[in-house]
Parts: C-alpha cells; sequence; structure tokens
C-alpha cells in the first residue's frame, strides 16, 4: 500500500512560496509537483522551498522533478531550496551532485530565512 500524498502551498509572500509534499514522491505525483511549481512560479513567486517533511520515498522521477522545477526557477531568476530532507533522499541528491545545487536547510522557517537574507543581499 502507498502512502496517500499531499501537495500544499504553506505560504507564499513576495517572491517566496512554501511547497509542502506528504507521501511518496515518485513517477506518479513528480508531474503534480512540477505543474504546481510552475504555477507558483507563472503566479511571481519564483524562490520556492520544497518542504520534504512528510515525504516517504523518493525515486528518480520525484528527483528529476527537483531538477527540473530547479531550472525553472533559475530562468525565472529564483532559486529552490529544500527544506527537511529525508536521509534517503539526501543520500541521492549527495551521490547525484545535486546537493551543491540545491541548499538543503533543517526546516521550513530556517529555509524561509536563508531565502530572505539572499534575497536582501542580492
Amino acid at each position: 500500500m502507498t502512502d496517500a500524498f499531499h501537495l500544499d502551498v504553506t505560504h507564499t509572500h513576495g517572491t517566496r512560496a512554501v511547497i509542502a509534499l506528504t507521501g511518496e514522491f515518485d513517477i506518479a505525483t513528480a508531474p503534480l509537483v512540477r505543474a504546481r511549481a510552475l504555477e507558483l512560479i507563472a503566479g511571481g513567486h519564483p524562490d520556492l522551498i520544497a518542504d520534504l517533511t512528510g515525504v516517504t520515498f523518493c525515486d528518480s522521477s520525484g528527483l528529476g522533478a527537483l531538477v527540473g522545477i530547479w531550472r525553472c526557477t533559475k530562468e525565472a531568476d529564483g532559486s529552490l531550496a529544500l527544506a527537511t530532507v529525508p536521509d534517503r533522499l539526501g543520500r541521492l541528491l549527495s551521490t547525484t551532485g545535486m546537493d551543491t545545487l540545491l541548499p538543503a536547510y533543517p526546516n521550513a522557517e530556517a529555509a524561509l530565512r536563508a531565502t530572505q537574507e539572499t534575497r536582501t543581499t542580492t
């Protein structure tokens, strides 16, 4: 049995938005995450934070969605940061080298603070 998947936008302010994911981030759910992220970017929120607190599984489709979202944020002069990355996904990000492109924070609040400081100083 798979974990029910939920995607919630828990914060939008200025250029920033937080997308909280719960459940399995896989081939079935990755397109939904990517589509919602693109809607947020188009809506004026190019600085995204993916809160992965509730992610119970992430396959290569989930990783591919994160890479695609990262590219779209860059094209919109924005950024993608991760919050509360599960250990297994953290290892996958490290193995693929994506951890050098996607900053990770212990929680969404820390990511929001860091992205605010980045926008203020640039």
